[in-house]
């Protein structure tokens, strides 16, 4: 193979990975299909709630409401984790979330569904979700060797883009030609997939003293995490982002009276972030040879500040009434305005999966095996807790004010907030990837 074709091969995603681990392979596939159902879900059910309340504030409380139960399963989930077999924790969650799902078709077959049972069972989707998420992330560094972590959270984010870009688009077209019962049901057949994944994986033990599920596994993993500078300040920078930075909630009422298309404009925009981060991961080659992580974190986190800033533009243009028709609603959409919001979110979408691609091969090759399903449950706390804080902070606002204003003020707190903390942590910027320190 020539010099040029070598190089060209190095800039796209790293597939070994796959072929190194055929369980890491079933594992994966498995697992985005459930996601590609779970996206289906979860805009379905933001719909839903819209279409019976027509409150952007009641869509923003589904993801509220469901914070702290997934706070307390996550890191319930991470010390499941870290003391019996990770394969047996994951398959028991995943049922759960296979049974409410279910639940959610029928109620919606029956035309029974209630705002109260749409909260109700999402709540108790994002809680088993959780559970699931911590202990395959903290069964994944098992299945691979360290210096592939990074092509294998790649790998996690082409699964993340071709779900959350296919799934919401379809969800858009599913609900407004088949209904709410329809999109429900091929989420339960999807997600028969993880089932595949997970019950094909041999038996994973945590490594090292194995810790008893309590008070005390949890202080431990607190005390570590304490001590753990590098792996603290990602987190605090993550939740940064998604707080200030994660429109997702006011898209409903963005296609429905700002930028008009509804739900297939909701699901546009949903699915842009995605191609964002399905384009980032395909063109990921050069991610796995940077050693400074930490920096690379930084220059992400900045890059989607920059990018919801844009987003927060396009939507006072809207506000302002640039290229619209002369009626903006579900069947007349500002078509050019909704092309430059997609646009601005694909930007948005690519730097958070840079940004998690550093920060899940930070996780999974600093942290010690036996204390790494903890850490995994306060990772995913932040990583799914976040963007629920977020939904609260762009729906508050939205109500108050207006639905270009959470997004345009809060790209700049994140820029601003970012830089600073990054400068007083010059431990974080100098990370090496190739001595990795928590």
């Amino acid at each position: 193979m020539s010099n040029e074709t070598t190089e060209r091969h190095a800039r796209f995603i790293d597939l070994r990975p796959l072929t190194h681990s055929p369980a890491f392979a079933r594992l994966w596939i498995g697992s985005t299909l459930a996601g590609l159902g779970g996206q289906l879900t979860i805009v379905a059910i933001m719909l839903h709630v819209f279409e019976l309340t027509g409150s952007t504030f009641a869509v923003s409380m589904v993801a509220v409401a469901g914070l702290l139960p997934m706070v307390l399963a996550g890191l319930y989930g991470g010390m499941l984790a870290d003391a019996f077999d990770r394969r047996t924790v994951a398959l028991i969650a995943a049922t759960v979330t296979f049974s409410s799902t279910v639940l959610l078709a029928v109620l919606a077959w029956t035309s029974s569904e209630t705002v109260w049972s749409l909260y109700a069972l999402s709540i108790v989707n994002a809680a088993a979700n959780s559970i699931v998420m911590a202990t395959r992330s903290a069964i994944v560094p098992r299945l691979i060797p360290r210096d592939l972590l990074p092509a294998a959270a790649a790998l996690q984010g082409v699964g993340a883009g071709l779900m959350v870009m296919a799934g919401p688009a379809l969800a858009g077209v599913l609900v407004a030609v088949s209904g709410y019962a329809w999109t429900y049901t091929v989420d339960v057949v999807l997600m028969l997939g993880l089932f595949l994944g997970l019950w094909t994986l041999p038996r994973i033990r945590p490594e090292g003293a194995v810790s008893h599920v309590g008070l005390e596994s949890l202080r431990d993993g607190w005390d570590f995490l304490r001590r753990a500078g590098n792996i603290r300040l990602q987190y605090i920078l993550d939740i940064i982002a998604m707080t200030f930075g994660q429109p997702l909630t006011l898209f409903p009422a963005i296609g429905a009276v700002l930028l008009g298309g509804g739900a297939v404009t909701t699901g546009a925009l949903t699915a842009s972030v995605a191609v964002g981060v399905l384009v980032s991961s395909l063109f990921s080659g050069p991610i796995g040879r940077v050693r400074r992580q930490g920096l690379g974190i930084e220059r992400a986190i900045q890059g989607y500040g920059v990018a919801i800033v844009l987003f927060g533009l396009v939507l006072v243009a809207a506000s302002m009434g640039w290229f619209a028709p002369d009626a903006v609603d579900e069947t007349h959409a500002n078509v050019t305005l909704i092309v430059c919001a997609a646009v601005a979110m694909a930007v948005a979408g690519a730097a958070d999966n840079v940004s998690a691609i550093y920060r899940s091969t930070m996780m999974q090759a600093a942290v010690p095996d036996a204390m790494r399903g903890r850490l995994q449950g306060i990772f995913i706390v932040v990583v799914a807790g976040g963007p629920r804080v977020g939904a609260l902070y762009a729906g508050t606002l939205a109500t108050f004010a207006a639905l270009w204003f959470p997004p345009l003020l809060g790209g700049v707190i994140i820029l601003a907030l970012v830089g600073l903390l990054v400068r007083l942590s010059p431990r974080f910027r100098q990370y090496d990837a190739r001595h990795p320190e928590p």
